[in-house]
């Protein structure tokens, strides 16, 4: 992870940032006296940048983090009101909430495995951001709260979903009707956080399981994701995925692994 401290700025406050190391891209909000709220403009960047990382076939482990104290305080509710409203035409814009709820939708469908970093507390729609990556890591003293009910906003089905999916249904009523706020070990029992490490020892950890990722085969874990988030969803093609299961046998991809393996297994 290309690590920033928490708490300080690399500089300016800018758009989020896509910046690569190795096989690791890592995109990061950086507006840190905003808490890195999410407005309009950004949602844009974002999705040219998770395109761009995408088409970058060197990455394998694609990292959501941002920088300051704070992950992101969600988006921007004003921009989501005026665009309800509709424009001129008297149509909703593309700037709106279902532009946000498609930028978490898209998030969730990217082909490389993704990793939240979440240098500090999250709110509102950036924990279903958070939630859309396959994994997250956060920080001691951090918090989350889903405060949609308390706010009178009936929350888009496709977050909705991914909390039921990733965290289940009790859960997912806890939060949403309640408005609570979590921290600490509710944010590892609910399975919003995998890990919880100290905030300096966050990017090292972040490092840490994008390299157990990384030496993993890319297609099979591909393919892998992609099958899981279909049948978390209900969605599964099980023919399709008898046919990936036996295509991967019959790839190089296999038969470089088992040759490693065999090598290691004979030493």
């Amino acid at each position: 992870m290309n690590g920033t401290p928490r708490g300080q700025s690399d500089g300016p406050a800018t758009a989020p940032q896509l910046t690569v190391k190795d096989a690791v891209g890592t995109i990061r909000l950086n507006r840190p006296l905003q808490h890195n709220r999410i407005d309009v403009a950004d949602i844009a960047i974002l999705q040219e940048e998770i395109a761009a990382a995408e088409a970058n076939p060197s990455i394998r482990v694609l990292v959501l983090t941002a920088t300051g104290p704070s992950f992101s305080s969600g988006y921007d509710l004003s921009a989501a009101q005026s665009s309800q409203r509709g424009g001129a035409d008297g149509q909703d814009g593309q700037d709106g909430e279902n532009a946000f709820a498609r930028l978490c939708d898209r998030v969730e469908a990217v082909r490389v495995p993704t990793i939240c970093a979440l240098n500090g507390s999250v709110y509102g729609g950036s924990t279903d951001l958070a939630l859309a990556c396959d994994f997250r890591i956060g920080v001691t003293g951090m918090r989350m709260r889903m405060p949609a009910g308390q706010l009178g906003i009936h929350f888009y089905p496709g977050g909705l979903r991914r909390y039921v999916s990733r965290l289940g249904l009790n859960a997912a009523k806890r939060l949403f009707l309640t408005a609570e706020t979590i921290a600490g070990d509710d944010l590892l029992s609910i399975g919003f956080l995998d890990r919880i490490v100290a905030p300096d020892d966050l990017p090292a950890a972040v490092d840490e399981l994008a390299g157990r990722i990384t030496a993993c085969a890319p297609q099979a874990i591909a393919g892998m994701k992609r099958a899981l988030n279909d049948m978390a969803r209900g969605e599964l093609d099980d023919r399709a995925a008898e046919a990936a299961f036996a295509a991967s046998l019959r790839s190089d991809e296999f038969a470089n692994a088992l040759k490693v393996w065999s090598q290691r297994r004979a030493s």
